[in-house]
């Protein structure tokens, strides 16, 4: 038993030794916080405010002049009904995961829709938070689009 009890305190030494001559692991701190609880306006009026929205007049000249990539994020059900001629489509639910495959250029000019805006101001603020620094959202989305006359595929 003496002998056990001995070759239990030498490992213990022994760990003790060579745990002490390694890096210690930093701590982190964790902010256990309550973020602010947001609502769908909430979140909408806050990417608002770092996205450029141009009404669709303007958008409809931005197709006219061309070097525009359009992108439309509503569904795909949505986007077979109709969309600006042209026009990428990516989900705003896999924006994050197939952007970079669709455009990868960071500084291609972009116009985000969808179909009154809300999704297209989120999706533009992903992708200026994603590095895109040319992102534009069409106010009211695909809605004013249509009832302008503007050309449908």
């Amino acid at each position: 038993m003496k002998r056990y009890s001995r070759l239990i305190a030498l490992l213990l030494g022994v760990s003790l030794i060579i745990g002490g001559c390694t890096t210690p692991k930093v701590m982190t701190t964790i902010d256990l916080t309550t973020p602010k609880v947001m609502t769908t306006k909430d979140l909408v009026a806050e990417a608002n405010e770092h996205v450029t929205n141009v009404p669709v007049s303007v958008a409809k000249e931005l197709l006219d002049e061309g070097g525009y990539i359009f992108l439309d994020v509503r569904t795909a059900k949505e986007f077979k009904m109709g969309h600006i001629p042209g026009a990428v489509h990516i989900e705003r639910g896999l924006l994050e995961f197939m952007i970079n495959n669709q455009v990868p250029y960071k500084n291609a000019q972009i116009v985000v829709y969808c179909k009154v805006g809300g999704r297209g101001s989120l999706a533009a603020h992903t992708l200026i938070r994603m590095g895109y620094k040319n992102v534009k959202n069409i106010e009211g989305g695909w809605v004013p689009w249509e009832k302008a006359g503007y050309p449908v595929e």
